[in-house]
């Protein structure tokens, strides 16, 4: 008697393993949507603003700086209130415009430098190279997202400096118009980690 019923319980124990499948198949999981590497985009993010900070140091300009030789630079908007509207794919998209927009800027600017043989080449060379790897990774994270590309229009770019002293006044206004975006899309990045955390 102990033998058969061992022996059922046996042949039921097998029945509900085949069945499991089945069981679990009947509750699919919710598929995890997918987020960004916000901590990777800001890390890049600052990095690019310790480098821009850093050349800017590097030449001091005494005189004041004409901030209207570039007219296609992107608008940057500093309110706080913008900050807690934002949304994560047209943040990640305009990011990315953006940022495509500067290096076509600074590409410009690279020409320009090396052309006058200015000390600084070498560092905005190595500047340009992190922005196309933010670039890459803000284009990784809109693939995962599904976040459409907002198409960037030419630069408007103003005419080859002849002196070195108006050289000097288009690279102080570039990197200071490029550290201001880069402060402002660290914090926005901050802003729509802590809204996906939430």
């Amino acid at each position: 008697m102990k033998l058969l019923v061992d022996s059922s319980s046996s042949l039921l124990f097998s029945v509900l393993l085949a069945q499991l499948p089945i069981f679990t198949s009947a509750f699919p999981a919710h598929p995890r949507r997918p987020h960004p590497d916000f901590d990777k985009l800001t890390n890049q993010t600052r990095h690019l603003q310790k480098l821009t900070h850093d050349l800017i140091n590097d030449h001091e300009f005494d005189t004041a700086i004409d901030h209207h030789r570039f007219k296609s630079l992107p608008a940057i908007s500093s309110r706080a209130n913008d900050l807690s509207a934002l949304e994560l794919k047209p943040t990640l998209s305009q990011l990315h415009a953006d940022l495509k927009s500067f290096e076509h800027h600074f590409e410009w600017l690279n020409r320009v430098t090396r052309k006058h043989h200015h000390s600084s080449a070498p560092k905005l060379g190595e500047m340009i190279s992190h922005i196309k790897s933010l670039i890459n990774s803000l284009q990784r994270q809109m693939v995962r997202l599904e976040a459409p590309r907002i198409s960037v229009p030419s630069p408007s770019l103003p005419p080859h400096p002849s002196f070195h002293w108006e050289m000097d006044q288009s690279s102080q206004e570039l990197l200071q118009r490029f550290r201001l975006f880069c402060d402002w899309a660290a914090r926005a990045l901050l802003s729509l980690k802590s809204k996906m955390q939430a």
